[in-house]
């Protein structure tokens, strides 16, 4: 019953989870410094624009004080350009490189005692991809714990992503709410006790309404995950129309494009305890909607951009659903998967996100097509104005985190997205929502220093940003590898983010010893 708590929760929020200890004190990252120069970087500042450089970037503090054009490419640096240091100055060769601002990754659960996961050990996989901010949503080891480690991260207390506390309705309440008096009275607890937002799966109309208004009364964000359980009540265009701000997966949207239904076709024996019906079928879903482009598909489309409602589609949390044996071999799970975290990884009737339980082509056909429409939705919203954000829901159906987010930005590209409109979705629009687009998601001049350092071109190759890098075969027919973000800077302090997941690598090192485990696939002894 490794996750039946969990199952329950995603079906009834409740604070009945029990705590992960606190993450250790900061012993990582130098700075914040006086005076740090950023030497000779390639900057993709996150606005949209191309790529310039080579750049010489001051940060002074936590600050970005100065971005200096210092040469043209293939040419020698001009060295009177370059902003000078002196003994109070702190220098970082990053030559040849590519500067990117901090990423948000805005679906970031920070695991749990069913994922026997540690917040270092996710902490530390999230800055080794560049992940600097979090929306931590439904906030599932309790808001107090999550409010906690918000405050140590925005004291730099702890190695961490600045985090934004989103709370699962009606967790800490103590009876169910039940009126929409009782959810006012409930958004205004978690107001008082910190909280950023609100994350829903769906409640009756009237608390539903009450919730939502009031959070927007008191400038709390809002996003649902449209559960089954309760879409039939309000589908995404619903949600928006009530003042929802964001959604996140994709569940309610299909039904808000419905012609000649309102519920869902589902098989006469279909069960939503049952993990592979919900999958399997959730997998069926968009090829029951209106067509794209069709008048009801931009009707809805349409309302929702002038609602200016944001999506937050995490495909890649699905991507094992087309492909399972892909994503069950990712070879990051080798040096980087805890014991305790495969095992919940694995088949089984009663673990949510564990659903293959006689999975195979057809269900991967299915899904193949769920994703084409779904994507070209998406798309084309991004295409029109819309706002749509990057989220990686990692730590369950083989995603792990940080490297499921660079998986993510891998399927907005599929998508259609260009490589700027991810790294613009990526931290701009993330730091949009969050209500923090004045300090943090680009890299300009008076915004605080956020930034991701990579030593490779993440436009021309996203693999790159893997921690595991890209295979490059050199000019000796030598196999090499190239990439991994290099340097992840928050708040001004610099992490060597190849020294984070070689911490993380010893602690799965560690685990796998005391246990004597090692990773065999489902059903085998290999």
């Amino acid at each position: 019953m490794k996750n039946l708590l969990l199952l329950l929760l995603a079906l009834v929020p409740v604070a009945l989870v029990a705590q992960m200890p606190d993450a250790p004190e900061r012993a990582e990252g130098g700075g914040p410094y006086d005076r740090l120069i950023i030497r000779g970087v390639h900057l993709i500042d996150g606005t949209g624009s191309p790529a310039t450089g080579p750049v010489d970037v001051v940060v002074e503090g936590n600050v970005i004080t100065s971005i200096r054009t210092v040469g043209y490419p293939g040419l020698p640096i001009n060295e009177r350009r370059r902003p000078a240091a002196d003994e109070n100055t702190e220098v970082l060769d990053a030559t040849g490189m590519y500067m990117l601002p901090g990423f948000f990754d805005m679906h970031a659960h920070t695991g749990g005692g069913a994922q026997g996961t540690t917040p270092e050990y996710v902490y530390k996989l999230w800055l080794a991809h560049g992940i600097t901010s979090i929306r931590e949503p439904g906030s599932g080891n309790g808001t107090d714990w999550t409010i906690r480690h918000k405050k140590l991260s925005e004291k730099n207390e702890i190695t961490a992503p600045r985090i934004s506390a989103w709370i699962g309705f009606g967790n800490g309440f103590g009876r169910p709410i039940i009126t929409p008096e009782d959810a006012r009275e409930w958004v205004k607890m978690i107001d008082d006790q910190g909280a950023d937002g609100i994350k829903f799966f769906g409640a009756s109309p009237e608390v539903y309404a009450a919730a939502i208004d009031e959070a927007n009364k008191r400038g709390l964000g809002t996003m649902t995950h449209h559960a089954q359980t309760r879409v039939v009540y309000n589908n995404a265009l619903r949600s928006a129309q009530l003042g929802l701000t964001s959604m996140t997966h994709w569940y309610g949207l299909p039904e808000a494009l419905f012609k000649d239904r309102i519920i869902q076709d589902y098989p006469l024996d279909y069960n939503y305890n049952n993990e592979q019906h919900r999958f399997e079928e959730a997998g069926r879903l968009w090829a029951q909607a209106a067509k794209p482009h069709s008048e009801k598909w931009n009707a809805v489309m349409n309302e929702m951009l002038e609602l200016d409602f944001t999506l937050n589609p995490t495909f890649t949390i699905y991507e094992a659903n087309r492909s399972l044996m892909t994503q069950r071999r990712a070879e990051w799970h080798e040096r980087y998967t805890l014991p305790s975290l495969w095992r919940f990884y694995e088949p089984s009737r009663i673990s949510h996100g564990s659903y293959w339980l006689d999975w195979g082509t057809e269900q991967e056909i299915a899904w193949k097509e769920n994703f084409r429409l779904w994507m070209e939705f998406v798309n084309e919203y991004k295409n029109r104005g819309g706002r749509v954000t990057l989220g990686s829901d990692a730590g369950y159906i083989y995603k792990l985190y940080g490297f499921g987010y660079i998986q993510e930005m891998e399927m907005l590209r599929e998508a259609g997205f260009h490589p700027l409109e991810i790294f613009q979705s990526a931290s701009l629009k993330g730091a949009e929502v969050l209500g923090v687009d004045d300090r943090l998601g680009t890299i300009e001049v008076g915004k605080l220093a956020d930034m991701v350092i990579v030593d490779a071109n993440p436009m021309a190759n996203l693999k790159v940003l893997y921690g595991t890098g890209s295979i490059l075969v050199d000019e000796n027919n030598e196999v090499t590898r190239h990439g991994g973000v290099a340097y992840t800077i928050k708040d001004g302090i610099v992490y060597d983010a190849k020294a984070l997941l070689k911490d993380v690598e010893e602690m799965v090192k560690k685990a796998k010893a005391e246990e004597g485990f090692e990773i065999t696939q489902p059903g085998l002894d290999y």
